[in-house]
């Protein structure tokens, strides 16, 4: 579901839900994805993230944590971003799986130390593997205020 690849654009098949959430992709000159925080924390490391402003979006008193951002990657503008702030990539990586699973395509509603929160995952419907199993096209973290 994660690792499987698809195109974007341009039919290469050089595209999946981990590289999309995980690493992040330019798109028609824009960035797509780019959901975690320790490859921004290396990218902007080296140079090449550019953060414009953030948005404290968490309700927790430490980490991880929830920010919406704004930023340039390499010279490619992200209008609105999010991401879990100070969890680890296995964290976030069976967060969203299990999301996925139990709520392809939806918002998966949750609590998170006695905290609402909600996770949006999307399908990608073009092509399938297995008996019919969808790809993940993304996963982010979300507000939740339920």
């Amino acid at each position: 579901m994660w690792f499987g690849l698809y195109s974007r654009s341009n039919d290469e098949g050089d595209s999946s839900g981990f590289e999309h959430v995980f690493s992040g992709e330019v798109k028609k000159g824009k960035v797509t994805g780019f959901h975690n925080w320790i490859r921004f924390y290396m990218q902007e490391k080296e140079g090449l993230v550019d953060y414009y402003s953030y948005i404290y979006d968490g309700p927790w008193e430490s980490y991880p944590d929830v920010l919406a951002m704004q930023f340039n990657w390499d010279g490619y503008y992200k209008e609105v971003g999010s991401a879990f702030i100070g969890s680890s990539p296995e964290f976030e990586f069976a967060l969203y799986s299990l999301c996925f699973i139990a709520r392809p395509g939806k918002t998966c509603q949750l609590s998170l130390g006695g905290h609402p929160l909600a996770i949006q995952t999307y399908s990608w419907d073009k092509s399938t593997y297995g008996n019919g199993k969808k790809y993940i096209a993304t996963a982010y973290v979300v507000s939740s205020t339920r």
